[in-house]
C-alpha cells in the first residue's frame, strides 16, 4: 500500500512539474525557431520510419507538428506539447496542445504527433480553434517498417510516434488545441 501511495505521488509530481513547465514557457513567450527546427526534424524521423508520410505531407492543404508532447497518468491523466503549423510547407503559426482523460492508465510517455489537413475548410477549423479529438479519434502509431494505409476523417489525419517512456492505458479523454499566427 505505502509503494502505491510513493507511486501515485510521483506521477502527481510529474503532472505538476509538466504543467508549471508549460506555463513559465507560455509565459516566456516569442517565437522559438528552435521548435520550428525540432518540428522539422520530427518529421523527418517519422517519414523515415515510414514513407507513406510523404504523400501526406506533399498533398495536404496544411499540416501541424508536435514534436514532443509529453503524457502523465495515474487514473486521471494529462498530456502537453507545443508545435509548429504549415500551411503549403512554409510556417505560418504555432500551436499548444492539451490533452486530460481518466480511465485506466499510469506511467509516463513522450512521443511526436503530426496532423495532416486534407482541404482548406479541416484546416481552417483547426486556425479557427474548432478542432477537438474526442475518445472515438484514432492515431495512427508509426513503427520502423510497418506499412501504413490510413485515409483522412473529416479532412484529418493524425500519426504519432513514441519518443519514450512507459504507459499502460485504457481511458477516455481528448486533445484541445490553440493556434497562433506567426
Amino acid at each position: 500500500m505505502k509503494t502505491l501511495s510513493i507511486k501515485k505521488s510521483h506521477v502527481l509530481l510529474f503532472i505538476l512539474s509538466l504543467a508549471l513547465s508549460y506555463t513559465m514557457n507560455a509565459q516566456i513567450g516569442g517565437w522559438k525557431a528552435d521548435l520550428v527546427k525540432d518540428s522539422n526534424k520530427a518529421l523527418s524521423t517519422m517519414i523515415e520510419k515510414s514513407s507513406k508520410l510523404q504523400s501526406f505531407k506533399d498533398k495536404s492543404y496544411g499540416y501541424a507538428v508536435f514534436p514532443k508532447i509529453t503524457k502523465a497518468g495515474l487514473g486521471i491523466g494529462g498530456a502537453a506539447g507545443q508545435g509548429i503549423v504549415f500551411k503549403s510547407h512554409a510556417v505560418i503559426g504555432s500551436s499548444k496542445l492539451k490533452q486530460a482523460s481518466i480511465g485506466l492508465q499510469a506511467g509516463g510517455q513522450q512521443y511526436i504527433e503530426v496532423i495532416f489537413f486534407e482541404n482548406k475548410k479541416a484546416f481552417e477549423h483547426f486556425t479557427n480553434g474548432k478542432l477537438k479529438f474526442d475518445a472515438q479519434a484514432t492515431a495512427v502509431a508509426i513503427k520502423t517498417g510497418v506499412a501504413i494505409d490510413v485515409a483522412y476523417k473529416d479532412g484529418v489525419a493524425v500519426f504519432t510516434q513514441a519518443i519514450g517512456g512507459l504507459m499502460f492505458e485504457a481511458s477516455l479523454g481528448g486533445q484541445h488545441f490553440t493556434y497562433k499566427a506567426k
